[in-house]
């Protein structure tokens, strides 16, 4: 099924059909930052709301735990390669901040000297990742070829390597892929799935899913369909015509009367158009579980009194998600109590970063949600699973593959409606297939 590769980068995209330790050089060493917080008791309740069943406790920490792992398992890399993995959306994905028609992501491909193999996903979505499409294909391909020509040294090691060839927020995306790949391909190599090597804390999340901006008929039929799916949350994307998002509400409402609502504003509003949502939805007698991201990344000032409002009128949730982007960011909104919710999303800050902000958020007891761009099952599997096994997430919002026209993904999770089962064996189980014309050489 799997076959050795080079281990440079290619420009030749995925194409799919339907269906199916010696010492190491450091590369521009970064600084590590400590996460701190406080209590809150606001997360408490937040968990109480929460759209996803309430998790299970974390399970004791098992011998073979990411963190063990990092300073035990010799990773040696044979090959790795990365490659355009282009999917066309099934309808126009429209937010407040953007369009898109298809997904422009990076596959990555990371071969050990074992023969295991782990797959990754840089996502792109250039409203929020730094990166386009070329740009992250060449900073993964270059990385790609570090990985390859090293010597073998601890995981830990090679992923602050990676993380210091592609560091912050302008190579998050690409450091994800890359790091998803590695890690994949390490739990396959000592045989467990992704979800206990986390911390086994559940072996499956429940999914929102998303309703783009679109017209009030358009909304009310993909709300009628989610309903017939069993999909009890929607995720309603608002923030670029307020009155248009108040009659989109109201024709969700008349098809899926019972459903709980997620607002995502993708920056759209500014602060007092965020709180006359608020305003105008409780009039209609309507309060969403979580209301994301009211306004740009950048307004602290009205993210907090957003978040102030929305608390103390109407007991809402307010998240943030493009105001998050790193420890820094994280630190910032938890000192300074400026929203609820902290949204993960592994592209915005790579696996490693991403693991230093729930550290700090459940310190400081901020409640977590997880999400993603627009990927497919290779990056929604390997959230999917870190959310499961650490068990601490309110919300999961990873319902991306599900609006691709097809899935070019072999294996993974088994998706039920909003279900997700993680019944593979080890790694996140997925693959793409390797087409003879256009695929990986």
């Amino acid at each position: 099924m799997e076959t050795s590769i080079a281990s440079s980068s290619s420009s030749s995209p995925l194409r799919f059909s339907h269906n199916p330790t010696n010492s190491r050089p450091t590369l521009n060493p970064t600084p590590r930052l400590s996460p701190s917080g406080r209590q809150s008791a606001v997360a408490t309740r937040l968990r109480a709301i929460s759209p996803s069943p309430t998790p299970p406790p974390p399970a004791p920490t098992e011998a073979f735990g990411f963190d063990a792992l990092k300073d035990t398992f010799s990773v040696d890399v044979a090959a790795a390669e990365a490659r355009p993995l282009d999917v066309p959306l099934a309808a126009p994905f429209t937010i407040a901040s953007s369009r898109l028609e298809a997904v422009s992501n990076v596959a990555v491909r990371v071969e050990l000297s074992s023969g295991a193999v782990g797959w990754g996903e840089a996502p792109v979505l250039p409203s929020v990742t730094a990166e386009d499409q070329p740009a992250a294909l060449a900073a993964v391909g270059r990385v790609c070829a570090l990985l390859a020509a090293a010597p073998s040294a601890p995981l830990g090691a090679v992923l602050r390597d990676v993380a210091d060839a592609l560091p912050g927020h302008a190579f998050a995306s690409a450091r994800a892929g890359v790091e998803m790949a590695v890690i994949d391909a390490v739990a396959n190599s000592i045989r467990i799935p992704l979800w206990r090597l986390f911390g086994g804390a559940s072996n499956s999340v429940t999914t929102d899913i998303t309703i783009p901006i679109v017209t009030p008929n358009e909304a009310a039929q993909l709300a009628a369909k989610y309903r017939g799916q069993g999909f009890q949350t929607l995720k309603l994307k608002v923030g670029k015509n307020l009155n248009s998002d108040m009659e989109v509400l109201k024709a969700i409402r008349l098809v899926h009367p019972d459903c709980s609502f997620i607002l995502d504003a993708n920056e759209g509003y500014t602060s007092k158009q965020a709180i006359e949502v608020l305003d105008r939805l409780n009039e209609m007698g309507v309060t969403p579980v979580l209301f994301e991201q009211p306004v740009h990344r950048d307004d602290w000032q009205g993210l907090r009194d957003v978040s102030v409002a929305a608390m103390e009128r109407y007991r809402v949730a307010v998240a943030a998600d493009e105001s998050c982007r790193s420890l820094l960011d994280a630190q910032k909104i938890i000192h300074g109590n400026l929203a609820h919710v902290i949204n993960i999303k592994l592209a915005k800050m790579g696996v490693l970063g991403a693991l230093e902000v729930i550290d700090a958020a459940r310190k400081a007891g901020i409640a977590l949600m997880i999400g993603g761009m627009v990927e497919t099952r290779i990056a929604m599997g390997f959230a999917g699973h870190l959310a499961a096994g650490l068990g601490c997430f309110s919300f999961i919002d990873l319902d991306t593959p599900l609006l691709l026209s097809e899935d070019p993904v072999y294996g993974g999770y088994e998706a039920s409606g909003p279900l997700y089962k993680f019944t593979n064996a080890r790694g996140h189980g997925g693959f793409l297939h390797l087409d003879n014309n256009n695929g990986w050489k």
